[in-house]
């Protein structure tokens, strides 16, 4: 059973990573899977297995914050659901393997993984960089490949993949809010293969704690899954009555903060 404390300090985590991913557009995970790893570090969970449960615990809210933003996105038409059912055997099959690869991963090269990403994002975030539109998307074959890709990422760091889908989309001419309405509808089964990869990776493994299934930590779950999904309408909201440029430069400098926590764990596992 969840102690007041925590389940306070997840709803806490829950409402301001929702609220965040509808006013400046970013993934959950960025901001989920330090914080959770630094709640199931202060819960003593074994060490070697709290970035993993992280990972898994943060592709899981995918699925529920994914429904929501791709309603939303649908109503107006906005999602290239062609696009879609191409990239979607790739991103499953990927993001499956990814689970498996994250349990075969020690925890410090996961954790340097999901450090590097973080760096990366922010660095993207802060130069405001758009790839310029110079082709056509590619052939069934390319977007299996390419769809596998954003799974095998996606999973290793629990995110939902448009830190590739989008700049891919966009550099293969699709309009960028085109482009960010059919991300988050991959986010989807990015998400759903995910947790299930994770669930089967784990569901065998001795040592884990109560309250989890495979490497799914289901109370944070339950409880930040809830929390976001109730925000991030009123982020989305918030988001057409101001200019979110200057957050989103702001925001990038609390990711190299968040990218150093996870260097520095990783350097010192």
């Amino acid at each position: 059973m969840l102690a007041w404390p925590l389940v306070a300090e997840l709803l806490l985590l829950g409402s301001a990573t929702g609220f965040l991913a509808g006013l400046l557009g970013i993934g959950g995970g960025m901001l989920l899977v330090p914080f959770i790893t630094l709640l199931l570090t202060l819960k003593q969970f074994p060490p070697e297995l709290i970035v993993k449960m992280a990972v898994a615990t943060s592709l899981a809210t995918i699925l529920f914050t994914s429904i929501a933003s791709v309603r939303a996105h649908h109503a107006r038409g906005a999602v290239r659901w062609d696009i879609v059912r191409r990239f979607a055997p790739g991103i499953v099959l990927g993001s499956l393997i990814g689970a498996q690869l994250a349990k075969l991963l020690p925890a410090r090269p996961l954790t340097l993984l999901f450090a590097a990403f973080v760096a990366f994002s922010a660095t993207q975030m802060l130069l405001e960089r758009k790839p310029k539109a110079a082709r056509q998307l590619p052939p069934a074959s390319g977007m299996f490949g390419t769809g596998g890709l954003i799974g095998v990422l996606s999973s290793l760091v629990g995110a939902g993949g448009a830190f590739i889908s989008v700049p891919f989309m966009t550099w293969c001419n699709v309009p960028l809010h085109t482009a960010v309405a059919t991300s988050s509808a991959l986010g989807f089964p990015v998400a759903l293969a995910g947790t299930v990869g994770y669930i089967v990776a784990g569901w065998d493994l001795q040592g884990l704690p109560s309250g989890t299934l495979g490497f799914l930590y289901l109370p944070a779950l339950a409880v930040v899954s809830t929390a976001s999904v109730l925000t991030a309408p009123l982020g989305a909201r918030v988001s057409h009555s101001i200019d979110v440029r200057k957050l989103r430069r702001l925001f990038s400098l609390l990711l190299y903060g968040v990218a150093a926590y996870m260097l520095h764990r990783g350097l010192r596992s």
